[in-house]
């Protein structure tokens, strides 16, 4: 091989390099481009979900303003109340003062069929069955009946990190969709309705476990939250409708 012959092959070695190089630098160029794509289109997305999450809140917020507003009336009708106390226990009824009552919490009992004195007799088994710590201060029933199982001014095992400032309602279903049979539901609304009054709280106060917790309870109220804002809408409503002008606050402990 002459020496011209080994110039022009060193030539076209260095232009194939070159080649190469502009071929991996365009290529590079070309997956810059697309991750940078993809990174514009996921910071979209989220600032979308960031942006409806915010809203979602905002109105979340304004409905808590709405619920929480004073009303002028309270529903001083003391509904029909089956008292039928626990015996003292550790299990579900440990006769723990409750000093003060800033809420009420709406539970369901998750096992349909089952009525409001059952579950009264399962929360006072645990005194010898030992399996676990709960109780609730009222059960409703399927047919409306209200059961009350611990006291107004004691702590109910029910509603976790608020048993100590807050009144627990168990209501009790149907079938698996945890929904509220009428009966069942006007019950609710009555008893919840004269508790606002007894102690001075608005529809605001009134919550579910999952609002302290995340637990799926009660269930359809938590599947169907519009389900829920409509009842604490129709609490306000039967208290408008049905309830009497405020005179002096009073909260009995019975």
């Amino acid at each position: 091989m002459t020496e011209q012959e080994r110039i022009e092959q060193r030539k076209r070695a260095a232009y194939r390099r070159r080649h190469r190089e502009r071929v991996r630098k365009k290529q590079m160029m070309t997956r810059m481009g697309l991750l940078l794509a993809i990174a514009i289109v996921a910071i979209v997305i989220v600032a979308a979900a960031i942006a409806n999450g915010k809203h979602t809140d905002l109105l979340a917020t304004e409905q808590d303003i709405q619920y929480a507003k004073e009303l002028k009336k309270i529903n001083d009708v003391e509904p029909d109340i089956d008292v039928q106390l626990l015996d003292p226990n550790k299990y579900s009824r440990p006769q723990t003062k409750l000093e003060k009552v800033n809420g009420i919490v709406v539970h369901y009992t998750a096992n349909p069929g089952t009525t409001a004195a059952q579950n009264r007799s399962y929360f006072n088994s645990l005194a010898e069955t030992k399996k676990t710590s709960a109780s609730s201060h009222f059960v409703i029933g399927l047919d409306g009946e209200i059961v009350q199982c611990v006291p107004c001014n004691e702590v109910a095992y029910a509603s976790n990190d608020r048993n100590s400032d807050t009144i627990s309602i168990e209501c009790c279903i149907p079938d698996k969709s945890g929904k509220f049979n009428d009966k069942t539901y006007q019950s609710l609304i009555k008893l919840t309705t004269w508790l606002m009054g007894r102690y001075d709280l608005t529809a605001g106060d009134v919550i579910r476990h999952y609002d302290v917790t995340g637990k799926k309870c009660p269930k359809y109220f938590v599947d169907h939250p519009e389900a829920w804002d409509q009842f604490r809408q129709d609490l306000v409503d039967y208290i408008e409708k049905n309830g009497v002008e405020k005179e002096v606050e009073n909260a009995s402990e019975s």
